[in-house]
């Protein structure tokens, strides 16, 4: 029998990854539909349906269909809150206050990280991969830009041992699958090793079983 869960995407995708590790911590069985973005199956009228945009991913269980991945994970986390890790979007007794901690740094991933360490992502990983030319003054435009933002992000982490406070969350869970581009797949590791609190997080991160999990899912050659 089919999983009652459905991601549509390629896994190596960041944001498709992001979705599979929060249904891994959340212990919600699903299956991974590809989609061969190089033959432009994302662009297809039956997968415009689930995503409009034409982007990856897309999302599908027994209820609903929903796209944007930081989206689909808060479904995720509401939908299925009796499964797996039950504080990953906030604890209940922390109420509105302990979901607002975590709303901010998922919305600071968003709006502040994942642009330019995705484009420095694109630059040195994906455009190689494509057989596209790096444009270097990108990845240099961009460097500058996620350096601001992670000196922050260190001080941060100097103060708590997660973004949202003592325990690993959805806000720490958004920022998994570009650091880990960063730190294993482009020469930029620096950018969090070099920086002592983003190192001691990214050490624990990266271990937990979930985003192991994930890496291996995107090793595996239907990932690719």
């Amino acid at each position: 029998m089919a999983a009652p869960v459905t991601v549509y995407g390629p896994v190596i995708s960041p944001a498709v990854a992001r979705v599979a590790a929060c249904l891994l911590e959340k212990d919600v069985p699903f299956q991974i539909e590809p989609v061969d973005m190089s033959k432009g199956e994302h662009k297809s009228p039956s997968f415009l349906k689930l995503q409009p945009f034409g982007q990856v991913p897309a999302f599908k269980d027994h209820l609903t269909t929903v796209f944007e991945s930081r989206a689909i994970c808060r479904y995720i986390c509401d939908q299925y809150a009796d499964r797996g890790n039950q504080a990953l979007f906030g604890k209940k007794e922390d109420g509105a206050v302990g979901r607002a901690a975590i709303e901010q740094w998922i919305e600071s991933e968003g709006q502040s990280f994942n642009p330019p360490s995705l484009a420095i992502i694109f630059q040195l990983a994906f455009a190689p991969m494509m057989g596209r030319a790096t444009d270097l003054a990108v990845v240099e435009q961009n460097e500058a830009k996620l350096a601001k933002v992670l000196d922050v992000y260190d001080q941060r982490l100097g103060e708590s041992q997660y973004f949202a406070g003592d325990d690993f969350s959805l806000a720490d869970l958004v920022h998994l699958p570009n650091a880990d581009f960063l730190v294993n797949r482009t020469n930029k590791a620096g950018l969090i090793t070099e920086r002592k609190n983003l190192a001691r997080w990214w050490d624990d991160v990266s271990a937990r079983p979930a985003w192991k999990k994930v890496t291996e899912m995107q090793s595996t050659p239907r990932s690719s």
